[in-house]
């Protein structure tokens, strides 16, 4: 063997300690998370404003044209709150469990990702964790070639789709913070949402409600114990978390006003103001004196490093620009929030959406908006709420069928097919850091024309 070839060995063996060594690293927790970090700080920065320069527009064509599939939403017309439901998460502890038992499943070296026609070495390792949760056929023998080959992608791809990850069909960042989890900890987070789904079943569920489950980021309206919609949904940031609730849909504005609330004046748009004084008007927020009806104020007269909150109040004018979009549900309860519109429709092409200040934005809402008001006078017929629309004309309805609704918090579940899955803890209510996992790459780039102002 010749010093060059015997160099070139030594070289490459360093290379896979090495890259093995940083994905035990990562699969444990012994990395930082300032990557994570930064790019919270770079997205909160991007949202404020719509002038914002997009990154996408710097960035290749072929990169802006990438697509990717998004199994995240739910489907049959089986509720989450259901004995069918609650049955088939038993089923699944029952076999985390025997999982458990046969010593689980092996931690997958990352963080280079992995994809379709690759060679690498952590290929049987990925094959291996993928047959342990049945998201590979069983199969192998002594030799496990290295190929990341269409079966493997197969794999991948229906795990990404159980754990609510955009179907990239690659080992990205997300998927690697989900294949690491332990199979003790994933048989712990069914354990715990058995209880939540247990819990919420034990109450009083109507014939006809709408149960929001935030970390899911979908809604489903449920009428004669069948899902008739279902829609994805924007939740609350970690810091201003969607909360767990019960109210009552009353009623449907469209064309509302948004009344900002004196929080988001506070932290928002006031820091906002002083560094771009043309804000309010570019996006129709005006000021008023002592109530949002109140005498309006000038936006010039305003001193911004001297704002007296007990007095001045912010409302934006009806329109497209309007955070809530066109049509807010009013469901009147003790945490103010409630369910709308947004202008920002782009930001549901992202597996992960905990964008807003706690209240919850629902995608196709005026095909949502057409169920809710179905039994009433001359909404009979779906597209009713586009009429309205179409219209231009405020028009807030009174509901006389009034809707039940559960903001929820279930992580976990069976599926009656089978299927176990299992959705990033977004609050941190489950436990451990673990099971909040990671985003991929794509979606840690600043989301353009977010407004941060939002509810």
């Amino acid at each position: 063997m010749t010093s060059e070839h015997t160099r070139k060995v030594s070289l490459e063996t360093r290379r896979s300690i090495l890259r093995k060594s940083l994905g035990i690293a990562a699969a444990t927790g012994m990395l930082p998370f300032a990557r994570a970090a930064h790019a919270q700080d770079e997205w909160w920065q991007s949202i404020i404003g719509r002038g914002t320069e997009p990154d996408d527009r710097r960035r290749p064509d072929s990169v802006q044209r990438k697509k990717y599939e998004m199994g995240d939403l739910r489907t049959g017309v089986t509720p989450w709150l259901s004995d069918v439901t609650l049955a088939a998460t038993r089923d699944g502890i029952e076999r985390y469990r025997r999982i458990v038992s046969k010593g689980g499943w092996p931690q997958v070296p990352g963080p280079k990702s992995i994809r379709p026609g690759d060679y690498d070495d952590r290929v049987p390792i990925l094959r291996q964790r993928l047959r342990a949760t049945g998201d590979m056929a069983p199969g192998g023998g002594y030799y496990e070639n290295f190929e990341y080959d269409d079966a493997c992608e197969r794999g991948v791809a229906a795990f990404q789709g159980r754990h609510g990850l955009r179907i990239t069909r690659r080992v990205d960042r997300a998927t690697f913070a989900a294949l690491n989890v332990t199979a003790e900890m994933r048989l712990q987070q069914l354990e715990l949402n058995l209880n939540r789904i247990q819990q919420l079943l034990n109450e009083r569920i109507e014939n006809r409600y709408v149960i929001v489950n935030a970390p899911a980021f979908q809604l489903e309206a449920v009428e004669n114990f069948e899902v008739q919609q279902r829609h994805r949904v924007i939740a609350g940031r970690t810091e201003r978390q969607t909360p767990e609730i019960r109210a009552t849909i009353l009623g449907l504005n469209f064309f509302p006003y948004w009344r900002v609330p004196i929080s988001i004046a506070r932290g928002d748009l006031v820091p906002h103001m002083r560094k771009d004084p043309g804000y309010l008007d570019r996006e129709h927020i005006r000021a008023f004196r002592g109530s949002y009806d109140g005498e309006e104020v000038p936006i010039h007269t305003i001193d911004w490093h001297n704002v007296d909150h007990d007095q001045l109040r912010f409302r934006q004018d009806p329109g497209e620009w309007n955070a809530l979009g066109l049509v807010r549900i009013d469901m009147p309860n003790s945490e103010t929030v409630y369910m709308h519109d947004t202008p920002m429709k782009q930001l549901f092409g992202q597996a992960s959406r905990a964008y807003s200040a706690g209240c919850v934005r629902v995608e196709n809402v005026m095909n949502f908006t057409d169920w809710i008001a179905k039994y009433e006078l001359g909404w009979e017929q779906p597209g009713r709420s586009e009429a309205v629309i179409a219209a231009g004309q405020p028009l807030d309805l009174t509901l006389t069928r009034p809707v039940p609704v559960i903001f929820a918090y279930i992580t976990a579940w069976g599926e009656q097919n089978g299927t176990v899955e299992f959705r990033r803890d977004i609050y941190d209510r489950d436990g451990s850091r673990a099971f909040a996992g990671d985003l991929d790459d794509d979606e840690m780039k600043p989301q353009v024309g977010a407004n941060a102002l939002s509810p």
